[in-house]
C-alpha cells in the first residue's frame, strides 16, 4: 500500500545526524537522575569487594565519606545506605536497628560531615538486623507480624532521622507503616524528612546479590512472599501506591526495575507523583555478566537501561552503576 505522505514525510530526517537527534530527543538522563546505593561495614579503611556484584564493595564508615564526596563531584544528588550488620549484633527482634550509634547512623553522620549537600536516603527494614533474615518479627510459623514490626520501624525511622537522614525509605512492605512513620516524624519535629515508600516491592528472584552484600544470604528461612508483592499482580501495585500516598509518602518506588517498567508507567500515569525505580542487584549483575561475556557493550547497556527508566516515567533511578554512568555523561 502506498503512503500518500511519502516522500514528503520522512521520519528518518531528524535521525540522520547527531545534532538533530539531540534536538528532538524526548527524554534525557543526567547525573541528577541518579541515586547511588552503597554498602557499609564495620572496621577502618575497609574496601571489601562483593563477589556477586563485580565492581561493588562494602565500605567502612571512614571510607563512605570519600564516596559521598565522589558523588558530589560527579553531580549525583543522593546516596542510599545499606548496612552489613555483624552477625553478633543480629537478633530475633532486630534491636540493633534502634541503636543510635549503629553502623547506619554512624555512616549518616560521617556523610553529613563530609558532604552536607548530598542527600542521604536510608533503608527502613529489619532484615539487615535480624538473625532470620526477614524484614520483621516472625511468629512460630515464620509469618511476619505486621503491627509489631511497624512499631519497630517507626523507632528505626526516628533514630535515622535524628542522625541526619534526609529520606526515610521503608522497604519492608508492612501495611500502614508509612502513616505511622509520617506521624512520628511530624511529632518529633522532623517535618522536612521525606518518605520514599517502597510502595510496589515484588517478591523477586533478582535480589540474590544484594543479600550477599548485606550478609543475609543463608539466614533467610522460607521466602518473603507473605509480605512482598506477587509478580503476577499489577492492579495491586496501584492500590499499594494509593495507600502509601494517602499515608504521607512524598515519593514512591517500584522494585525491581526493568522487569517492572509497566508498573512504573501505570503509577506515573495514574498518580502524577515522583516515581523512582530500583535497578536491583540482579539486574546490575546481569549487565556485568553480559559485558564480561562479550554479549554487549557495558557502557551502551548501562545508558540504554537508564534511558528506559526515564522513558517509562521515572523521576530517578537507584542504580549501582550511578558513578560509572555519571562519568560517562561527563564525557
Amino acid at each position: 500500500m502506498t503512503n500518500a505522505a511519502f516522500p514528503a514525510l520522512r521520519l528518518r530526517r531528524t535521525r540522520s545526524t547527531a545534532w538533530s537527534r539531540a534536538l528532538v530527543a524526548e527524554n534525557r538522563v543526567s547525573p541528577a537522575d541518579l541515586i547511588w546505593p552503597l554498602f557499609i561495614t564495620e572496621g577502618r579503611a575497609v574496601e571489601e569487594p562483593v563477589a556477586a556484584l563485580p565492581g561493588v564493595s562494602r565500605w567502612s564508615v571512614d571510607r563512605i565519606a570519600d564516596r559521598a564526596r565522589e558523588a558530589r563531584d560527579l553531580g549525583i544528588p543522593c546516596i542510599a545506605l545499606f548496612p552489613n550488620t555483624p552477625h553478633d549484633k543480629r537478633s530475633q527482634d532486630g534491636r540493633e536497628a534502634l541503636n543510635p550509634d549503629n553502623l547506619m547512623c554512624r555512616a549518616i553522620r560521617a556523610i553529613k560531615d563530609a558532604a552536607p549537600d548530598i542527600g542521604v536516603l536510608t533503608d527502613v527494614a529489619l532484615d539487615p538486623y535480624t538473625a532470620h533474615g526477614h524484614d520483621g518479627i516472625v511468629d512460630e510459623s515464620g509469618y511476619v507480624l505486621n503491627d509489631i514490626t511497624s512499631a519497630l520501624l517507626v523507632d528505626q525511622a526516628l533514630v535515622q532521622a535524628a542522625a541526619g537522614s534526609d529520606v526515610i525509605a521503608p522497604s519492608d512492605m508492612m501495611d500502614g507503616r508509612v502513616g505511622a512513620i509520617r506521624s512520628a516524624l511530624e511529632r518529633e519535629g522532623h517535618v522536612n524528612v521525606q518518605i520514599m515508600a517502597y510502595a510496589a516491592k515484588y517478591a523477586s528472584a533478582f535480589y540474590g546479590p544484594f543479600r550477599d552484600a548485606v550478609g543475609s544470604r543463608g539466614l533467610l528461612k522460607g521466602d518473603k512472599k507473605n509480605y512482598q508483592m506477587d509478580p503476577a499482580n499489577g492492579e495491586e501495585a496501584l492500590r499499594e501506591v494509593a495507600l502509601d500516598l494517602a499515608e504521607g509518602a512524598d515519593s514512591v518506588m517500584v522494585k525491581p526495575g526493568l522487569p517492572y517498567l509497566d508498573i512504573v508507567r501505570r503509577v506515573k500515569d495514574r498518580f502524577e507523583v515522583p516515581v523512582f525505580a530500583y535497578q536491583v542487584s540482579g539486574e546490575y549483575a546481569m549487565i556485568e555478566a553480559a559485558a564480561a561475556a562479550g554479549a554487549g557493550d557495558r557502557d551502551a547497556l548501562v545508558m540504554e537501561t537508564l534511558m528506559a527508566f526515564k522513558r517509562a516515567g521515572c523521576s530517578g533511578v537507584l542504580t549501582y552503576h550511578a558513578a560509572h554512568a555519571a562519568r560517562l555523561m561527563a564525557g
